[in-house]
Parts: C-alpha cells; sequence; structure tokens
C-alpha cells in the first residue's frame, strides 16, 4: 500500500513539473507562432522520464540491496571527485571556451561515476561504510545465523538444543524450506506425511519460543533462479555469511565445496555422547546377536551401538560387560567390550517372574 501511494505521489509530483516546464516554454514561445509544440514537447518527455522510472521499478521488484547502495555510494564519489577534480584543474579549463569545459567536465563526471560504481560492485562483499565510533552494519544476534535445513526440522532434535539457551545465534527458516515441508506433509506416501507433519510441528513449536530468535526469510535471491532446493540453502547461507544446519551427508558436501560452514547435528551428538575408557563396566540389555560368534549387541540409551564378546547367549538379559575398545564412524561411536555376568538387575527380575 505504502508504494502504490508513493507511485501516486512521483506520478502527480512529474504531471505538476511536466505542466510548469510546459507554461515555461509557453511564454518563452509567445512571440514565435511556430513554436506552439514546444510547450507540449517538454510535458511529454517529463512524462515518457516518469514513466520509464514507474516502469523498471513496478517490474524489477527484487533489488538487491548490496547493488543498489554501491551504485548510491558510487555516484555520490564519483560527483564529489569530479568537483574536486574540476577545481584542481580549473586553471587548465579556463583556458578553454564554456562549452567545451563543461563537455570535458561532463565526460569526467560520467567516467568517474562508473569507475567508482564498478569499483564498489567488485568489492560490495568487502564494503562497509563506517564513521568513527559508528559502523553502519546489519545486525544480527549471535556470531552467525544459522540456516535450517528441511532435516533437522524434520529431525526434532533442534528444538531441544534451542531450547536449552546454548545457542545464541539467530535462527534462520527459509520460506522454500516451509514450502518443502508442505509439499511432503501433502504427500500420498504415509511416511513422508507423517514426517512432513512432524517437521511443521517442530516449526511451529520454534515459532512459539519467544527465546528462540526465529527469521522467516522471504525473498527470493537472483541467483536461486532454477536451482534445487539443497544449493538455494547453500546461496542463501553463503549470502547471509551463516551456516547450515543439517543432518544431509550430501548437503553437508555440497556445502563445504561453496566454502560455507557447516553443523550437523549427527556430528554434534556424537560429540556429545559420553566417552568410556578401557576397563570401566557398564550394564546393557543384549537385543540382537551379532556379527561374529558369542557376539551380542546392544545399545544405550543414547543410541550408542554396544558389542559384547561372549554376549550371544544372553539375548534379552541385562549384562554387565567390560569396555575393552571403542571406534568412532560416521554412522556413529561403536563399544566393545567382554562379558562378565548377568547384572543383578536382570536375575532380580528373573526371580520375579
Amino acid at each position: 500500500m505504502a508504494l502504490i501511494v508513493l507511485r501516486l505521489v512521483f506520478l502527480a509530483v512529474a504531471t505538476g513539473l511536466g505542466a510548469y516546464f510546459g507554461f515555461e516554454l509557453r511564454e518563452e514561445a509567445a512571440s514565435e507562432p511556430t513554436s506552439w509544440s514546444a510547450p507540449w514537447q517538454a510535458f511529454g518527455m517529463v512524462m515518457i522520464i516518469a514513466g520509464t522510472v514507474l516502469a523498471v521499478d513496478i517490474f524489477v521488484p527484487r533489488k538487491r540491496l548490496e547493488t543498489v547502495s554501491a551504485v548510491y555510494f558510487g555516484m555520490l564519489v564519483g560527483l564529489f571527485l569530479t568537483y574536486a577534480l574540476g577545481l584542481a584543474l580549473s586553471p587548465l579549463l579556463g583556458d578553454l571556451s564554456p562549452r567545451l569545459g563543461s563537455k570535458v567536465q561532463l565526460v569526467m563526471a560520467v567516467s568517474l561515476c562508473y569507475i567508482c560504481i564498478s569499483l564498489l560492485i567488485q568489492t560490495k562483499d568487502d564494503f562497509r561504510f563506517i564513521i568513527p565510533y559508528v559502523e553502519f552494519a546489519k545486525e544480527v544476534k549471535g556470531l552467525k545465523p544459522l540456516v535450517l535445513d528441511t532435516s533437522v526440522i524434520i529431525d526434532g532434535r533442534i528444538a531441544d538444543v534451542l531450547e536449552t539457551d546454548s545457542l545464541d545465534n539467530q535462527i534462520v527458516m527459509p520460506r522454500f524450506v516451509v514450502a518443502e515441508l508442505q509439499k511432503i506433509a501433502d504427500s500420498s506416501d504415509k511416511m513422508r506425511r507423517t514426517r512432513g507433519r512432524r517437521g511443521l510441528d517442530v516449526l511451529n513449536r520454534l515459532r512459539g519460543n519467544e527465546r528462540i530468535d526465529l527469521l522467516m526469510y522471504d525473498r527470493e535471491l537472483p541467483e536461486f533462479e532454477g536451482q534445487p532446493v539443497d544449493l538455494k540453502l547453500v546461496l542463501l547461507a553463503k549470502h547471509l555469511e551463516g551456516k547450515v544446519v543439517t543432518n544431509d551427508y550430501n548437503l553437508n558436501k555440497v556445502a563445504r565445496v561453496h566454502g560455507v560452514q557447516v553443523v550437523n547435528l549427527n556430528d554434534l551428538a556424537n560429540a556429545l555422547k559420553p566417552v568410556m575408557l578401557p576397563g570401566e563396566s557398564v550394564n546393557v540389555r543384549i537385543i540382537k546377536p551379532g556379527e561374529e560368534p558369542r557376539q551380542g549387541v546392544g545399545y544405550l540409551d543414547d543410541g550408542t551401538m554396544i558389542v559384547v564378546e561372549g554376549g550371544r547367549d544372553h539375548l534379552n538379559q541385562v549384562v554387565r560387560m567390560t569396555v575393552t575398545s571403542m571406534l568412532q564412524t560416521s554412522a556413529g561411536r561403536m563399544i566393545f567390550g567382554r562379558f562378565q555376568e548377568v547384572s543383578d538387575n536382570d536375575r532380580g527380575g528373573n526371580a520375579d517372574r
């Protein structure tokens, strides 16, 4: 609505300006009957210029802020340099005719403005407008914004991590990721539909928490055109100078190729799992046989896989085992150990039965 009002006001001002120029020319041309069309030509020229400006504004709705600011600052610096250089060269320009001197200054202004704008566009990522004690920069909570992927929203653990208040970064949720979640939630496949609805529930949970700085990012950058969701996510994180939060192994690799930092929740979960040293004892329920003879396999509460040598004979029992070694893999952490004895808890449970 504000844009519509602004455009109407601009059109009204342009109409008044064109009429003013037309009246001025009509008074000047009153003594020349052959110049009766000059006022209308001036009015039409002003209206054509105004219409062109409005058309460009309407048909180019998404304007990159860094490009617009580079043009503005480039023109200001170029005009200032033109003025300063004109003063410095005034003795030389004074020897020229007034018309030739004005043309030299015009060429100099156009050239300097072009050079300044080109320089700022090429170095826009390094350009910061700073005044002593004042810096005009985008204020972002935390060090770098975290851009969420579809996989971590569906996974749901990101909500638990953020609710611990351990991260103070701004959380960015792109609109195209929400659209992908909606598409998954509307899938004909029951499993995909359930996953999509769980992701939407997690998103609503994040939005409902006032302690989480969640930003719904609606802009469509020009480089998004025709790109898949994963690459859009990487390009957005690069544009915001943030990090991608994901569980997707392939997206992790693509982001690193583009020089974008990645927070992998699986790696974070593995890093937070307790470390067990060789010789320590732990209780675990054997739930299935292992790949090797006499091996049994169980899991801790955090999902860590435990392989117990001599545990195959104690399926569905809680046994006490001694840790012998640990192995870190891309799928998670594995603990190897030797069977000691059936746990007292399991003996008590069997006796009760």
